[in-house]
């Protein structure tokens, strides 16, 4: 396929704000895609392997700065000078692509998508000395021979910010409408979580692309589970109350701890243990104890643990909150020293795969007895975690004030014949915490501060995400709970070095981030407010922690604030 078409379909689908309309838009471009060009989806959500990979772009801002200056003959200072005027390195590559030179012009070849992808798969390959300019050299090459539309959308996939508004969920149903048109609402609606299922199963669009465009919607559950392939975690909704939790779940059900930890999905093949977090992210080498724990104490060849790793003091066996060991997650170096002063313990809740046979399909209490069948209990390394099945709201509470005096956040409750549903917020797995008001949210801009803070970010912009429209809205600014050195705990200079990376624009000592880094955040209440876009801001935010871990799938939706806001409200006239 020519990259050209695809510019224009990119052009096309960034012209409505609407739903459905993109919806349209994607189906028909689908329908023209040929078995050849089952990688274009992974560019169409601004990637160039599945999500399952570690292998990204990464190329910062400057880079592409540099890579529009080589192309069109523009001196550095001039491209970035018009950057800070129009705010998108994208537009900046466009408007410079229709006045570089005709003699750059001249020996300009047609892109291909193929092309595109070949060069752009190169450079996460690259590493040591004369590695920046190999990446510049491979970008360049694109972006001379690219149109200015081309021009457009390749920077904007380099830097990560494509701005369409295409999302996962948007592939899923236009996939259906394109190839299923002939049924009817509740059947486009079928295929449409038949289709999801098989993303979340395999976390692979092309290879779900390959059978849905043959009609084939029966074959996808023949896209296997494999140990190894990073899979999507099964996500909770919120209940306020036991009595509520119960109504349901129903009666009887299991009741767990919910941990005050960070996920981690456990893969076993022969003798090899792979480790990720429910951000798909490989981080086995930082937990070497975990890979042993389960060598040495869980049987079995081949399998998937879901389970939750919670840090505790050595010495008092005391189990301590997430942020106390949420850096082990991300640190690279010192793993020794980290694993002696942090140390964890794992706590498995679910399987999803066992000696070669999926268990997505099987009821929870069925994977539960396996789980107590293979795992030998090793406190303060690896054990199943603390549960109980009960009928009985006292007896509920009872085990709802243990696990709140062990630490831990709460409980979760669990219908007991409930499936697996990976990436999903399901209805038959519920949390309940104390009435702490907290909120997951992303940082989507900040300031530059002045004084003893100048150089950092110092004011960030909290957003909140509306999943159907794939779009982020602001909910309040927050600036307290940072410290000044880093030693005490987030610092506004590891949050700056944390969100450089990510600034898509810059205005003066405002800046816009590109949705990452999620956080988590206290408050006092939430009000109605038309200073943002969400509707609503936060009375006294107070950031408590960075989440690595989670995903921005995972921050706070609209819909769940506007709950919290009614339930506060509720509670002021009957509490």
């Amino acid at each position: 396929m020519k990259s050209k078409k695809l510019a224009e379909f990119y052009e096309e689908a960034s012209s409505t704000t609407k739903r459905l309309e993109k919806i349209k838009i994607l189906s028909k471009f689908l329908k023209e895609l040929s078995e050849n060009d089952r990688d274009v989806m992974y560019l169409l959500l601004g990637d160039i392997y599945p999500e399952y990979s570690e292998k990204r772009i990464g190329i910062s801002n400057q880079l592409a700065i540099k890579a529009i200056s080589k192309a069109t003959g523009i001196g550095s200072k001039q491209v970035t000078k018009e950057w800070k005027l129009i705010g998108d390195l994208g537009k900046v590559a466009e408007k410079l692509t229709k006045k570089k030179k005709q003699a750059t012009l001249h020996t300009a070849q047609t892109l291909t998508t193929k092309k595109v992808l070949e060069n752009l798969r190169k450079l996460p390959e690259l590493e040591g000395k004369g590695t920046v300019g190999k990446k510049l050299s491979l970008i360049t090459e694109l972006l001379s021979s690219a149109t200015p539309i081309e021009a457009l959308y390749l920077i904007r996939t380099l830097i990560g910010d494509l701005r369409i508004g295409i999302k996962e969920s948007t592939v899923r149903e236009s996939m259906a409408l394109a190839f299923f048109p002939g049924l009817d609402k509740d059947g486009k609606k079928k295929a449409a979580k038949k289709i999801q299922d098989a993303i979340d199963r395999t976390n692979d669009l092309a290879a779900v692309f390959d059978i849905v465009r043959k009609k084939k919607l029966e074959s996808l559950d023949k896209l296997p589970l494999q140990v190894g392939k990073p899979i999507k975690a099964m996500l909770a909704q919120k209940v306020n109350t036991i009595a509520d939790g119960f109504k349901v779940v129903g009666k009887p059900c299991a009741i767990e701890y919910k941990y005050d930890g960070f996920r981690l999905l456990i893969h076993k093949k022969d003798k090899e243990v792979i480790l990720f977090t429910r951000r798909l992210e490989n981080v086995t080498n930082q937990f070497p104890e975990v890979v042993e724990y389960v060598q040495k104490y869980v049987s079995g060849k081949s399998f998937i643990l879901d389970s939750e790793a919670v840090g505790f003091d050595k010495k008092t066996k005391e189990y301590k909150p997430f942020q106390s060991v949420s850096q082990r997650i991300r640190r690279k170096y010192h793993i020794e020293k980290l694993q002696k002063e942090l140390p964890i313990e794992v706590n498995v809740f679910d399987i999803i795969y066992y000696e070669g046979k999926p268990q997505l399909d099987e009821p929870f209490e069925k994977r539960t007895a396996l789980i107590k069948k293979i795992i030998k209990n090793h406190p303060y390394k690896i054990v199943h975690s603390k549960g109980i099945i009960t009928d009985s709201e006292k007896q509920a509470k009872k085990f709802y004030k243990k696990a709140l005096a062990d630490n831990q956040e709460g409980i979760m409750l669990k219908n007991l014949k409930a499936e697996y549903q990976p990436g999903s917020r399901v209805g038959h797995m519920l949390k309940i915490k104390p009435e702490e008001r907290d909120l997951d949210l992303v940082i989507t801009g900040a300031e530059y501060g002045t004084g003893k803070r100048s150089g950092w970010l110092s004011s960030f912009i909290l957003s909140c995400r509306d999943g159907n429209k794939g779009e982020y809205l602001e909910i309040g600014k927050v600036g307290t709970g940072i410290k000044e050195k880093t030693e005490e705990g987030t610092s506004f200079e590891e949050l700056t070095k944390e969100l450089t990376p990510y600034i898509i624009e810059e205005k003066g000592k405002s800046v816009k981030i590109k949705p990452k880094l999620v956080v988590s955040v206290t408050y006092q209440e939430i009000q109605k407010s038309p200073n943002y876009n969400s509707g609503f801001a936060l009375r006294f935010p107070r950031l408590t922690v960075l989440r690595p871990d989670k995903s921005i799938k995972e921050i706070a939706t609209p819909e769940e604030i506007k709950k919290d806001f009614e339930n506060q409200k509720r509670n002021w006239r009957y509490g």
